[in-house]
């Protein structure tokens, strides 16, 4: 797999569990929280759909040779900005794994799109009020 294809699947797997807009080639739109792709074939997995008539669909799987676009509706979570806020505070003690969906705070605290998710202590503490400070700061 060279280079390009990797990247290019890094970040569709950053669409995963985010709000997409699908169209279709025959035009049709749907929008859904993307839950899977399949990587050979760019199949896709939605739940939660509506079509472009606003129709609730529980589930839906569309064939990637029938998808002509993809987009994210939602703006996507920016780790790594997240990850420069936290290193102004706790210089060389914060490892980003952006591919991996978090952050490392002195190799015991671990941090998500969601916020302080392991970790406890006055330094957890200290991570997450920062973490609703950049989430305060992304909204306006």
């Amino acid at each position: 797999m060279s280079v390009a294809q990797r990247k290019f699947f890094v970040e569709i797997s950053a669409l995963l569990d985010q709000i997409v807009m699908v169209m279709t080639m025959d035009g049709k739109a749907y929008h859904g929280t993307l839950v899977g792709v399949n990587p050979d074939t760019l199949s896709l997995c939605l739940t939660n759909a509506k079509d472009e008539k606003g129709m609730a669909i529980h589930k839906l799987v569309l064939n990637g040779s029938a998808v002509s676009q993809i987009s994210a509706v939602e703006q996507l979570f920016n780790l790594g900005a997240l990850a420069e806020r936290l290193i102004k505070v706790f210089p060389r003690m914060v490892r980003l794994y952006e591919d991996k969906g978090f952050i490392w705070v002195m190799d015991k605290i671990k941090v998500t799109k969601e916020g302080v998710v392991e970790g406890t202590g006055p330094a957890a503490e200290r991570v997450q009020t920062i973490y609703e400070h950049f989430i305060n700061e992304m909204k306006a």
